[in-house]
């Protein structure tokens, strides 16, 4: 037998498994061996869905929405969602045709791209990012331009290098607000200088916005608030992380409607429709006083946690960050020690068992090397326990590198 079978499709080269996964991996394998691990690496609220939520779902499936949906999701969630952004945006869609329910946030990412972008075509990735992104791209056949955000710069968007990075076949850029992995939340100021440029150079934008309700300083700026963006723009959004239900897996592309054709040719092809009860529950609970009573304390608690975790990093000798304005994750650098986020990461899980993300998969080789990613949607205890291995190891790591 040839191994010609087991090569696999071309496109899938550049294609690689998500560093993330790859260390929720290693926890699970070692929890299985008895082995306690304290994680800062899952972007997953350590909180419960909603009750109302919860209630409403079951409530479905016992009233037997357990059969095929609309393509497009739900009608009357499709309406709720299109009436939520209106009074947040004051921009219209039609729930008809411009909005669709997907499996999460990551199939309405790759039906997004897959829909967009084509052989050939040019995709700008502010780095660094969700690993999602550059891979989708990779599978699109497009060719992924990654254009690194600087730390110095607070990860901040730098309009003169996105200008530079355009050339004739730039089809899309892509961009998460608040940002996974840096916290970084953009400025007014130049979300709109790159409105500008998008309509200048006839691009499309996908905005990644699923952590928009998490922001702590600073204010949130949708990009479909621009004039003329909502054209250019194929907006994502879900529950995972607001809602605390990672494991529901709805997420939903908001676009105009001659973007939404193509996006709902792949979405028909890949997982037809969303899980029809979960949809029916969402839409009788989402509105509830007491699911929104319970969103807020978890955001809440979120900024909480955040100046925990500012205060410890503070006090830490050898470790540099930049301040996270959004979203749930920090970028740490841990250069002063002498390894790489890589290096670090993997001491840090073998000899103190805690867990956190080495950036290198985030972002562009080089400007990501030095970064670990870590989640403050841990638990208070686990955050404190977690930056106390950070130090202790920082700190054994710069003294030997000093002896030397």
């Amino acid at each position: 037998m040839s191994n010609r079978i087991f090569q696999g499709a071309k496109r899938l080269e550049l294609v690689q498994f998500s560093s993330i996964r790859t260390m929720l991996d290693k926890v699970a394998a070692m929890r299985a061996q008895g082995i306690s691990v304290t994680a800062l690496s899952a972007g997953e609220p350590n909180f419960n869905t909603p009750e109302r939520i919860k209630q409403e779902t079951i409530r479905a499936i016992e009233e037997n929405y357990t059969h095929y949906g609309s393509n497009r999701g739900l009608p009357l969630l499709r309406e709720i969602m299109v009436r939520q952004i209106h009074e947040r945006y004051h921009i219209s869609y039609d729930p008809g045709t411009e909005i669709a329910f997907m499996t999460g946030g990551a199939e309405a990412l790759n039906n997004a791209i897959l829909a967009a972008v084509d052989n050939g075509d040019e995709v700008i990735v502010l780095t660094p990012a969700f690993v999602s992104y550059k891979n989708i791209v990779h599978m699109s056949g497009a060719r992924c331009v990654e254009l690194p955000l600087r730390p110095e710069n607070d990860f901040q968007i730098c309009i003169e290098d996105i200008e530079q990075a355009i050339t004739p076949r730039t089809r899309m850029i892509i961009m998460n607000n608040p940002n996974n992995p840096t916290g970084a939340v953009y400025k007014k100021e130049t979300l709109a200088r790159l409105a500008d440029l998008i309509k200048e150079y006839d691009l499309l934008l996908l905005s990644d916005e699923m952590y928009a309700d998490l922001v702590y300083e600073g204010e949130f700026i949708s990009m479909i608030t621009f004039p003329g963006m909502k054209e250019h723009t194929i907006l994502i959004n879900g529950f995972s992380k607001t809602y605390a239900m990672t494991g529901w897996r709805l997420g939903y592309v908001l676009a105009d409607q001659r973007i939404m054709t193509n996006i709902m040719k792949v979405h028909q092809y890949s997982s037809t429709c969303s899980a029809t009860f979960i949809q029916v529950g969402m839409a009788a609970a989402m509105e509830d006083a007491r699911t929104k009573r319970e969103v807020t304390q978890m955001i809440d608690e979120f900024r909480g946690r955040r100046e925990l975790l500012l205060t410890l990093l503070d006090q830490a000798e050898y470790i540099r960050y930049v301040r996270p304005q959004g979203a749930f994750y920090c970028l740490l650098d841990v250069s002063q020690t002498g390894l790489t986020g890589e290096q670090f990461a993997d001491r840090l899980l073998d000899e103190y068992h805690v867990a956190v993300v080495p950036a290198i998969g985030l972002g562009t080789g080089d400007a990501c090397r030095d970064f670990i990613r870590i989640s403050f949607a841990a638990s208070r205890e686990d955050i404190k326990r977690g930056l106390a291995a950070i130090e202790e190891l920082a700190v054994q790591c710069a003294s030997s590198r000093s002896v030397l």
